[in-house]
């Protein structure tokens, strides 16, 4: 089984009783779901959920007899609330989200994930999804590609990029993904370093083929909308990107108190509120670093579910 980033910090901040329900949003290869399903035992149940089939199939064999505890679903952790209540759950007990790319995915060459892997240019998560890498580079007019290189991969090359882009595709059309890495590592001038130039445009590319910010935003509310009072959601993210919508989602519905012109104060935020148990995001340690590269971006924010006032 893959290695789960932040595993026992996780565990310990969602607190999980046994006898619990929750909900892992980004099943992968199951090794969260799996710690989560022993954390609940035998009465407890954990609701995992991901949008690529195959990874349903491989987390299934991962799980071996934990399985049994584990509902297992296809779908977007942005209706994660649909898919509890189609299961004739009212509220839970935990919400985790491990947002962007599983190890699985980013090693199948056939994926299109990766710039060091030779394969199509897909990056589709759910593969039955009708839009693909390869279809955005060929057909968004320059200054649309350029914006998304932009907003999403904060890019700074990005116009330079979506120039040559556009380019080389009335030539050649962008089929495989070495024809991208290529192209981004000659607007570079070379490789040099040990960050790829590629790295922030296929990280776009991916985002935006995925819809990944707008799952991340309707995700979040979803989970919020089916956490019981006391109940934590727990979000792992792995860039700045993502990390600040949680963090500003979070403290939206943290709230404040504001004061009153006639005397008093009233408490102004967003329903339902929260309290965040995570004054900064907590990463892994040194020796998780070194055993799991992948873990070195990852950032962990974790809030709990409050009465309103």
């Amino acid at each position: 089984m893959h290695q789960s980033v932040l595993l026992s910090e996780v565990l310990a901040g969602l607190a999980l009783q046994p006898g619990a329900v929750v909900v892992d949003g980004t099943l992968g290869g199951g090794g969260h779901s799996a710690a989560l399903a022993n954390a609940v035992g035998p009465q407890g149940r954990v609701v995992a959920l991901d949008r690529d089939a195959g990874a349903l199939d491989r987390a299934r064999k991962n799980l071996g007899d934990r399985v049994d505890r584990c509902t297992l679903v296809q779908s977007s952790f942005a209706r994660m609330d649909q898919v509890v209540s189609g299961l004739g759950l009212s509220e839970v007990d935990g919400v985790l989200l491990d947002i962007g790319i599983s190890s699985d995915q980013l090693d199948d060459p056939d994926r299109g994930f990766s710039f060091m892997k030779e394969g199509p240019l897909d990056m589709r998560m759910d593969q039955q999804a009708p839009i693909t890498a390869a279809g955005l580079l060929n057909t968004l007019p320059e200054t649309d590609l350029a914006r998304l290189l932009k907003r999403y991969g904060e890019e700074p090359r990005a116009r330079a990029i979506a120039q040559r882009v556009v380019s080389q595709r009335g030539v050649v059309p962008f089929r495989r993904t070495t024809q991208l890495a290529d192209l981004v590592t000659e607007v570079y001038g070379g490789r040099r370093g040990r960050i790829h130039p590629a790295t922030l445009s296929f990280q776009a590319l991916r985002i935006a083929v995925n819809g990944e910010l707008e799952a991340l935003e309707a995700g979040l509310a979803a989970g919020l909308r089916i956490l019981k009072v006391g109940g934590r959601m727990a979000v792992i993210t792995f860039h700045s990107l993502e990390d600040r919508i949680v963090k500003q989602f979070f403290v939206e519905h943290q709230g404040r108190m504001e004061s009153l012109p006639e005397g008093g104060a009233k408490w102004v935020g967003a329903l339902p509120k929260v309290a965040i148990l995570t004054r900064k995001p907590v990463v892994a340690t040194d020796a998780e670093c070194r055993g799991n590269p992948r873990a070195r971006s990852a950032k962990l924010r974790i809030a709990e579910r409050k009465e309103q006032d």
